[in-house]
């Protein structure tokens, strides 16, 4: 395992959650790392990015004004902080990582994974 997701668990419609991804495994960088999610039965989805530093964000429109992704360089973690969590955004969420500052929405475009983190939400 190259990424190291956590954070997620099952609660209520509005709640919130935060999700972390820890780079362990490679020297502290500020390369572009993304979030995704994949639903049963259904494709896996870009949910955020986020490049060199915090000014540099990314969105699904889906999550706009409810999820937030942010960096700590110094610690390596990515983190992914959802609000206002609704049914649909149950999931395995996934985040990964690329070898470039360059924000992208493709899972194709990214190089190395972490092994997923469950979010259940329920009505």
């Amino acid at each position: 395992v190259q990424l190291q997701a956590s954070g997620g668990g099952s609660v209520r419609a509005g709640d919130s959650l935060r999700l972390s991804c820890t780079d362990s495994e490679r020297p502290i960088n500020n390369y572009a790392k993304g979030w995704f999610r994949q639903a049963p039965g259904k494709e896996r989805e870009f949910v955020a990015a986020i490049g060199r530093d915090n000014s540099y964000t990314y969105y699904a429109e889906s999550v706009k004004g409810r999820f937030t992704i942010a960096r700590d360089s110094a610690k390596n973690i990515v983190y992914l902080q959802m609000n206002n969590l609704e049914p649909e955004d149950t999931a395995m969420y996934y985040c990964a990582g690329r070898f470039s500052h360059v924000l992208g929405s493709r899972p194709a475009e990214y190089y190395y994974w972490g092994q997923g983190t469950q979010v259940t939400v329920s009505s």
